[in-house]
């Protein structure tokens, strides 16, 4: 087994969960979200001879598998799938992250791709800023905007929820 692959396949073991978790939630869809996640770590093998190690793995690996989610929601298919699913479909949650109900993260699944994906990276994969930008390919001033007016949406569409509290 050479060394690409063996790191790649401890890349796997570590971080596979967490990415198959975050496509879930990006394409709202946990069958297809399995082949996305296979899909990144097949570039992520074939790629591994051309990362530079500037970023962390787990970075170099979320923006991987959000880019092929990215191409997934593109695709022509799309228009025939009904993205419609329920927050009970998906894989199971990391033991600290946890909802007195499902309601905030109904609507973190709810926002536009673009205001999702910060969302979930920044907050639920715990990454820091710079790290989201890397991931996205985006500057640290556009991942805080978009944090930003994610955040504006939820306030809107939680005040009643929160104000129970």
């Amino acid at each position: 087994m050479d060394n690409a692959r063996r790191d790649v396949d401890q890349l796997m073991r570590e971080y596979g969960s967490q990415l198959l978790r975050l496509c879930t939630m990006l394409l709202r869809d946990a069958s297809l979200a399995q082949d996305a996640v296979q899909d990144a770590f097949l570039q992520a093998y074939r790629r591994y001879g051309t990362w530079r190690g500037d970023s962390s793995a787990k970075t170099w690996l979320t923006s991987i598998a959000v880019n092929v989610c990215r191409d997934y929601l593109r695709s022509p298919w799309r228009r025939h799938v009904s993205m419609d699913r329920d927050v009970s479909d998906l894989p199971g949650q990391a033991a600290d992250f946890t909802f007195p109900d499902n309601t905030v993260i109904t609507e973190v699944m709810r926002l536009p791709v673009r205001y999702r994906e910060v969302i979930l990276l920044r907050y639920y994969q715990n990454m820091k800023q710079k790290d989201v930008a890397a991931a996205l390919h985006l500057t640290d001033r556009a991942v805080r905007m978009r944090l930003q007016k994610a955040n504006a949406i939820l306030s809107g569409r939680l005040k009643e929820w929160y104000d129970e509290e």
